[in-house]
This record gives C-alpha cells, sequence and structure tokens, in this order.
C-alpha cells in the first residue's frame, strides 16, 4: 500500500494477487491433495477449478471496470446487489477467513522448523504457540510503525518463495516417471477414497484454499494508479498461479505414490524433493516456505485490516474500526484481527486443529464473499445495468457470470454441511457489529428479508455449537 492513494502501479497489483494466492498452500499442496484424491480426479478436479476460478478472475475484472465507484473489492459487491446484511456478512466472512488462514500459516510454519527442530511438532505444541505468538506481535507491531510499503515487501518475499518453486518444478521434471503416474490412475486399490466423485468433491476445497487472493488486487482497488489495472492483475496473477499449483501437484504425483504422498508430513514439497535429491531438497523448500509465509503473512495482515476499514468507512462496520494512527494504519482493525489470531492460536493447544482443518474452515468463510461477487455480476447483466450500448459484452458477462455463479454454489456443496453449520457459528456473532453500525447512523437493523436470512444463520449456528458439544462435530 502506498502512502498516497492512488499509486500501485500494475506489477505492485500482480504481486500483491501472486503473494497472497502463493503463500503456504502450494508447498503442502502434494499430501492435502493426495488425503482426498488420487490421479485421475485430481486433474478433473483442477479443470473444473481451472474454468471457475478463471470466471471468477473475470468476473472481479469485470466489476473492477463497470463498477469503479465501489472500493474494497468483495464486501462492496455485495453491499450493492444484496443489501447493508449481505454486504457485512461478506466483509465479516472476509475478514475471518484471512486472520484464520494466518492461523493456518502459523502452525504451518512452525510445523516446517519442526522438521529441523522437533520441540515444534506438528505446529500446534506449546513452544510453537509461544513462538507463533511472538512473530504475531512482532509483524503487529512493524505495521503500527507505518510498514504501508507492503507492496514493495510482498514484491521482494513473492521473488523469493518464486525461485525455489521453479527449482523444484525443473527437478521433479527429470525425476517424473509415468509408471508412478498412472499407478493408480483413479484410486480403485484404495477404498478409502471413495468414488471419483466424491475424490473430486474432497480435493475442491483445497483448491480454492490456495487460490483465495485472487480478489486480492480488487481490495485495493481504491489505491490503483490505474482502475482497469485492476482486472489485468487480477487475470495475469490467476494464470501464473495456476500454472506453478498444477505443475506442483502433477509432477509429484509421478515422483512418489497417493499412498506414499497421503502420509507425508507437510510441507510435503519438502519431503518430495528430498526423496529426488536428498537432505539438501528438503532444506530449500522450508528455507522457501518460511520465506514465502513471512511475506503472505504480512499481506494478510494488511489485508485483514484494509477490509475492516473500507467496510467501517462506509458505516458497514462500526465506526471505531475507522480510526487510524498518525501513520495512516487503521489500527483498532489491526488489534481486534491479531487478538482474534491469538485467541484462535491458544485454541489449536486444546483441538486437535491440523493447518488442514484450519483451512477448510477458512476456505467456507471466504465462500459467501464470492457467491453474492458472482451473483452481482450475473445481476448487472441480466438487468443490462452498465451495458447501455454493448450489446455483445453483456452477453458475454452473462455467460461468465453464470459459470462464476454455478461454481460458487458448487464450492459451497463440496464444502459440505459441516463446513456450512460451522461457518453459521462464525458469522452469528457478527450481528453485534453490524447492530452497532446500524445504530450509529439511526436506521433500523434488519430489512425483512435479512430477518428472514439472520433466523437460518442462527439455527445453523445453534445446531452447530450443539454439534461440538455432543461430539458430532469437530473443528
Amino acid at each position: 500500500m502506498s502512502e498516497s492513494p492512488g499509486k500501485l502501479k500494475l506489477g505492485a497489483l500482480v504481486a500483491l494477487v501472486v503473494g497472497s494466492m502463493i503463500g503456504g498452500g502450494i508447498f503442502s499442496l502434494p499430501q492435502n491433495m493426495a488425503v482426498s484424491a488420487d490421479v485421475g480426479a485430481i486433474l478433473i478436479g483442477w479443470a473444473i477449478t481451472a474454468v471457475g476460478m478463471l470466471t471468477l478472475a473475470f468476473v472481479f475484472q469485470t466489476l473492477a471496470n463497470r463498477k469503479p465507484d465501489l472500493d474494497g473489492g468483495v464486501y462492496a459487491y455485495a453491499k450493492a446487489g444484496f443489501g447493508d446484511y449481505m454486504g457485512f456478512s461478506s466483509a465479516w466472512g472476509y475478514w475471518i477467513s484471512a486472520w484464520l488462514g494466518n492461523v493456518g500459516y502459523f502452525v504451518l510454519l512452525f510445523s516446517t522448523l519442526g522438521y529441523f527442530f522437533p520441540i515444534f511438532g506438528e505446529g500446534n505444541t506449546v513452544a510453537a504457540v509461544i513462538g507463533a505468538s511472538v512473530l504475531l506481535w512482532g509483524v503487529h507491531f512493524l505495521v503500527l510503525q507505518g510498514i504501508k510499503e507492503a507492496a514493495f515487501i510482498n514484491l521482494v518475499t513473492t521473488i523469493a518463495k518464486v525461485v525455489p518453486l521453479l527449482l523444484f518444478m525443473l527437478i521433479t521434471l527429470f525425476a517424473f516417471k509415468l509408471d508412478i503416474f498412472t499407478a493408480d490412475i483413479w484410486g480403485l486399490k484404495n477404498p478409502d477414497l471413495g468414488s471419483v466423485m466424491n475424490q473430486v468433491r474432497k480435493m475442491m476445497l483445497v483448491t480454492v484454499w490456495v487460490f483465495i487472493g485472487i480478489e486480492g488486487a480488487s481490495i485495493f482497488s481504491a489505491r490503483a494508479e490505474k482502475r482497469t489495472d485492476v482486472g489485468k492483475a487480477t487475470v495475469i496473477g490467476f494464470i501464473t498461479v495456476l500454472l506453478f499449483l498444477v505443475l506442483v501437484n502433477v509432477l509429484s504425483l509421478g515422483v512418489m505414490t497417493q499412498p506414499e504422498l497421503a502420509k507425508l508430513q507437510n510441507p510435503s514439497m519438502a519431503a518430495v524433493l528430498e526423496h529426488v535429491v536428498g537432505h539438501w531438497g528438503a532444506v530449500l523448500i522450508s528455507v522457501g516456505l518460511v520465506i514465502s509465509l513471512l511475506g503472505a503473512l504480512l499481506s494478510w495482515v494488511l489485508l485483514c485490516a484494509e477490509i475492516m476499514f473500507a467496510a467501517a468507512k462506509d458505516h458497514t462496520m462500526p465506526a471505531f474500526l475507522r480510526k487510524e494512527n498518525s501513520k495512516n494504519v487503521p489500527v483498532n482493525a489491526l488489534w481486534l484481527t491479531n487478538a482474534m489470531v491469538q485467541l484462535f492460536l491458544i485454541i489449536t493447544l486444546f483441538s486437535a486443529s491440523t493447518y488442514l482443518s484450519l483451512i477448510y474452515l477458512a476456505t467456507s468463510m471466504i465462500l459467501v464473499p464470492y457467491l453474492w461477487s458472482a451473483a452481482y455480476a450475473f445481476l448487472l447483466a441480466v438487468r443490462g445495468e452498465t451495458y447501455e450500448s454493448a450489446a455483445p459484452e453483456r452477453q458475454k458477462d452473462l455467460f461468465i457470470g453464470a459459470i462464476a455463479l454455478v461454481y460458487a454454489i458448487w464450492l459451497i456443496y463440496a464444502g459440505g454441511v459441516k463446513y456450512l453449520l460451522l461457518s453459521a457459528l462464525l458469522y452469528a456473532p457478527g450481528v453485534i457489529l453490524f447492530a452497532k453500525a446500524k445504530m450509529e447512523i439511526d436506521k433500523p437493523v434488519f430489512t425483512n428479508v435479512e430477518k428472514l436470512i439472520f433466523v437460518a444463520v442462527v439455527v445453523g449456528a445453534l445446531v452447530a455449537a450443539y454439534g461440538l458439544y455432543d461430539g458430532f462435530l469437530t473443528l
């Protein structure tokens, strides 16, 4: 973020998109995918993801160009299309997803260090949580000093993390064996995986997780030098990251079999490279991951604060979240964010929360903002709003919006009932902030339709709370 608004160039915006998408997910991808699916289902899943996510990237591009007055990306689109409570829910869901993702990053970071220092274990031991807490508040106070040049720091860390990824792809390309890749394409030798359709469904949440950040440029749209660069950056960033992800995943499946990959400790890319070249391969990937996670943590801490700050500026969130310090850092939004990260770091000690369960929950929280963005783009094309003299464009955007909308609905289905209920449990308490924001401007809290939606959320939350208490739901 630049000190003066409107100064982020295309390169910085692309780095923001790539930097926020390539965090920790790609380094754990070989194991995360192999747990749920074998080669055939993985290829089908990537094909669906590529089409679905590309249409979402186009949705963000279209909305950035057609609605240049809407700053703040995902939540602004939900609010403009479907009212204040949907706008609030998108901002709230996006914010929770972002800081939950940061908790996942901390677990993965210390799980990586656990490879060298066993005291950190899988990233959720007492030592790991103390280490993560020290690092969390270090980043917090760094940002408070006005480190708003995150775009530059992000650019440096993006380059630093891409180098080990390129080396991994080059080495595994030469080590790739077709007989390993085709040994059990549909996972028939492993009945635990279930049907191909079931495998595809289960791996879809991981594919969404590694693409979270696709909307990074649109969140910072108010700070872009040219509005058209927001859409370009989204599409360029998406295609770059898609190539990286598919190659890392597919090449790993030609080096080790699905059952071998599924048993690896994360970051599994380190173990795959170690399998090919020995110990130095694991060290190389682990160092790349540590740099990557530190850069991603900084990007996401800023994104968390930015979404709350942007929503508070137009009275979607309470006024106290608008407060900035002398360095133009949204302090209250930052404190609230990192307090929640700290709380959940402590929770990982007492629950069996692993990196994978945290990212499933974070992913399910972001599905609602994605759904409303796709629905809004579709709605604009259906109504013909902003398309007065552009009939061919309207038809194209109607088609793209429809696919993005179907994909977003499919993702909620793929997430399953468990994560839908757990999401409701996290969405419900947000109403306190929503009501406070409404009271500050003397407006009724809900419209009649919003009351019905809120009742549905509360019912889901109560079922989830009982499920956690009774044990039929787990984190």
